[in-house]
């Protein structure tokens, strides 16, 4: 998604970054991003063209011009997305998102934490087949999209959550591109990426060291499996296994949970700080594994009720990543 968002930019020119107090109240907001099993995302590519139908159907549907695209999550390749999008139509680009990282389902977006309703949503794949969805709430949006995208190959294109710029007022999250293009710039100059990165973002080094087993595989437009980093260093002779669901939902040590969703846990490289994506992950890899803090508004009560520990099927409490860190210390 790096090279068609910098192929995008060459072929189109810079996308304007705009705040939502930039744009008219009643004008349509457009979230986007793609729906599927990363690993099928990256041999099902799209043609480029899908933002288009998004757009036409959209527009066509609410009757009122969309103004500005959004990413629907800032995490992973649906971070680049919409910036690819957003030069090709022109449209200027939200500076911010509906989650502060990555989620694998539909339903687990901030505006679903702030009590939206999903009116309108919109998928479409690279052979121009469009389908417009009313879902009822935000289960029937996952059930609804999922499907779709599963008949389409595995991944498609979609709009999610499209509503008036007013009702996006307090129900995302603002100011993530500018972040992301922050953590992006610390990381590129640092001369300890690894460190840079945990400093900017407030992380904790869960371990370091070597991948010895990944289990994966791809079913109902998920990525599901789990990876063992066996530590070496000071970290050697821990075992450290994350349960993958598209992303990395949990982190657990001989049964302790080390740090779990809603907060983030990456895999990065040792050496660079690269992410290194579920779908990506081999034996052998160097890496060090960091848990940080989610957005606030996956701490509230509806944030963790949709998207925490027991919403994937772990039962456990959510403890931010911070309070286990110190308590571990």
């Amino acid at each position: 998604m790096a090279l068609v968002a910098r192929q995008a930019l060459l072929d189109h020119g810079p996308v304007q970054l705009v705040s939502l107090r930039d744009l008219p109240a009643d004008g349509i907001l457009m979230p986007v991003g793609g729906i599927g099993a990363p690993s099928v995302v990256a041999e099902k590519v799209g043609s480029g063209d899908e933002v288009e139908f998004l757009l036409e159907a959209v527009e066509s549907t609410s009757r009122h011009p969309v103004v500005a695209l959004m990413a629907s999550e800032i995490g992973g390749g649906n971070g680049l997305y919409p910036l690819a999008a957003a030069a090709r139509t022109g449209l200027p680009l939200v500076d911010g998102d509906a989650i502060g990282r990555a989620f694998p389902e539909v339903h687990m977006v901030s505006m679903n934490v702030a009590g939206l309703l999903p009116e309108l949503l919109v998928v479409a794949d690279e052979r121009r087949n469009v389908v417009i969805l009313r879902p009822i709430d935000g289960a029937w949006a996952e059930l609804l999209a999922r499907s779709v995208a599963e008949v389409f190959g595995g991944s498609a294109a979609m709009a999610d959550y499209v509503m008036p710029v007013s009702t996006a007022h307090g129900s995302i999250i603002e100011g993530t591109v500018t972040q992301a293009l922050q953590i992006g710039r610390a990381v590129m100059e640092a001369s300890d990426p690894v460190s840079t990165l945990i400093e900017v973002v407030d992380a904790v080094k869960l371990l370091e060291g070597k991948v010895v087993d990944v289990e994966r595989h791809t079913a109902g437009g998920f990525v599901r499996g789990s990876v063992v980093v066996e530590g070496y260093g000071k970290d050697a002779g821990r075992l450290v296994r994350l349960e993958v669901q598209n992303e990395n939902l949990i982190a657990l040590e001989d049964g302790e949970v080390l740090a779990s969703v809603p907060d983030l846990i990456t895999l990065v490289d040792s050496q660079t700080a690269d992410a290194v994506a579920t779908e990506l992950v081999r034996y052998g890899q160097r890496v060090a594994i960091l848990a940080f803090p989610c957005a606030p508004i996956w701490r509230t009560a509806a944030g963790i009720e949709i998207a925490g520990p027991r919403a994937f099927g772990y039962d456990v409490d959510y403890v931010p990543v911070e309070v286990r860190h110190a308590v571990r210390a």
